[in-house]
């Protein structure tokens, strides 16, 4: 991972308009995301509206060697799903989908857990304690904090409510690059860690696991499961250090910060 980039207020504007890009992707899959659609769908749909309509590039189709415009991680997949023509969803299946879109050289990085008509209490207990523990996260972002106290917040939602955060993988910087300094931790203790500073720009994407925080990786090399096969979710948003706070690169059309 690369240095730590603190931006210009011109590469600022032009994460701006990468992240409300990439926001509009998101609004567009509430009509994709269904029973009975296949994973790979889902990504051929999100390629093209991403180069034929928003006119910009999916970012992670290429790097590292990946075929596809995003992860499709399904039930007990914690992370780095592969989208497939043969995986078509359950109406009880959750479903992260992991998107990034690169715009005018600048790339943003955001996921949302669709919860499926039918899933279950559980499952959407999860999904909702795992969007609360994001915002917790978020919400410690200003000039002085410290990474710790983003991943403290996190931990202390997730496990208060009986949930396990995933600890091998975590937010980084984002910017030019995809993955730039720093690593941002969804577990920690409060005052360690980076010090954050203004024009900061990063992801912050827990994965909470409704048991064992324990993960393993598929032969294939890139999906990740719970090593117990419960199920996992997880959100991201990319997050810039503001002069008094923060600001949410990537908020959805309507969002609004919790309470």
């Amino acid at each position: 991972m690369s240095a730590i980039i603190v931006k210009t207020a011109e590469e600022i504007a032009l994460m701006r308009q990468s992240g409300k890009l990439l926001a509009r992707v998101f609004d567009m899959l509430k009509g994709v995301v269904k029973p009975g659609v296949s994973t790979l769908e889902i990504n051929d749909r999100v390629e093209d509206y991403i180069v034929n309509d928003l006119k910009s590039r999916p970012a992670s189709k290429g790097q590292y060697g990946f075929q596809f415009a995003l992860n499709t991680s399904v039930n007990e997949v914690v992370c780095h799903g592969i989208p497939s023509k043969d995986r078509l969803l359950k109406a009880t299946d959750i479903i992260n989908v992991d998107i990034t879109l690169e715009k005018d050289g600048f790339i943003t990085d955001s996921s949302t857990t669709f919860v499926l008509p039918a899933a279950s209490r559980a499952s959407q207990k999860l999904v909702k304690t795992t969007y609360r523990a994001m915002w917790a996260g978020i919400k410690e972002v200003r000039p002085g904090a410290r990474l710790g106290d983003v991943g403290a917040a996190i931990q202390k939602l997730a496990e208060t409510a009986g949930y396990s955060i995933v600890k091998e993988y975590c937010g980084h910087g984002i910017g030019r690059d995809m993955h730039e300094g720093p690593s941002v931790m969804h577990f920690g203790k409060r005052g360690t860690g980076t010090l954050l500073k203004e024009g900061m720009t990063f992801t912050i994407e827990p994965m909470v696991n409704a048991g064992t925080e324990l993960t393993v990786t598929k032969e294939d090399g890139w999906t990740v499961e719970t090593l117990d096969r419960k199920l996992s979710a997880q959100w991201e948003h990319t997050i810039l250090v503001t002069k008094t706070g923060f600001e949410v690169l990537t908020l959805r059309d309507g969002e609004k910060i919790p309470g």
